[in-house]
């Protein structure tokens, strides 16, 4: 990294708006050049100030997040876009990934969700929230959003397949080890083997790539 990852955060709400700035604040690595209290503001702010990412909102008064993010987007393609929402939105973060977002977080994410957000989406990864739910996972694979649609293929051994399948019905590496015979520790090798092929971060990417790719059924996820 050559510099600190900029970042401006959109939202209208300002109590929230402020305890997340105040967080981040502390962060090194991270700095946080601009707060808008809306979609309009944040356009209007970007072309006054640099930035590598963008926190927005979905729902904002003047403009929403989705509409912002669409034009931003045309304007400055190189910004990375994380979207905030709430628990029962998501109809509306499947539009805002398909707008162009590289990530969402609820709002009640905790500190080192967001920071890992914040980095994995800086250096051009998607970021699934880790609550993500079956349902919304659903949602996304149907969806036009399809990441790793220009990426080269990627192979997966039988026993990767295996572990792959455990991971989304939400085993533990203890317990997918006992399952198969393996020591808790050579699972979670595969584990970070099969993460990194993926280009994931947690258990919610490994989901929607793996219904997205046809690695498992949603049958198999109830």
């Amino acid at each position: 990294m050559n510099h600190d990852i900029r970042l401006v955060i959109a939202d209208d709400h300002e109590i929230f708006r402020d305890g997340l700035a105040l967080m981040l604040s502390r962060q090194p690595d991270i700095t946080l050049v601009g707060q808008a209290n809306n979609g309009r503001e944040l356009l209007e702010l970007l072309e006054t100030v640099e930035a590598d990412v963008v926190m927005t909102d979905l729902k904002m008064p003047l403009m929403d997040g989705i509409t912002a993010t669409r034009t931003l987007l045309q304007r400055l393609p190189h910004i990375r876009i994380i979207a905030l929402s709430m628990f029962d939105e998501e109809e509306l973060i499947v539009e805002m990934l398909e707008a162009g977002a590289k990530g969402y977080l609820l709002k009640n994410a905790d500190k080192q969700e967001i920071i890992e957000a914040i980095n994995s989406v800086y250096e051009d990864n998607i970021f699934y929230c880790k609550q993500t739910s079956a349902k919304l996972a659903s949602m996304i694979v149907r969806s036009r959003f399809n990441p790793s649609r220009d990426n080269a293929p990627v192979t997966f051994t039988d026993r990767e397949k295996e572990i792959i399948r455990l991971i989304c019905q939400q085993f533990t590496a203890q317990e997918i080890g006992e399952k198969i015979f393996l020591s808790k520790r050579t699972v979670e090798g595969h584990r970070t083997r099969i993460l990194e092929k993926m280009n994931v971060k947690n258990t919610a990417g490994v989901v929607v790539f793996a219904l997205k790719n046809n690695l498992i059924s949603e049958a198999e996820l109830l």
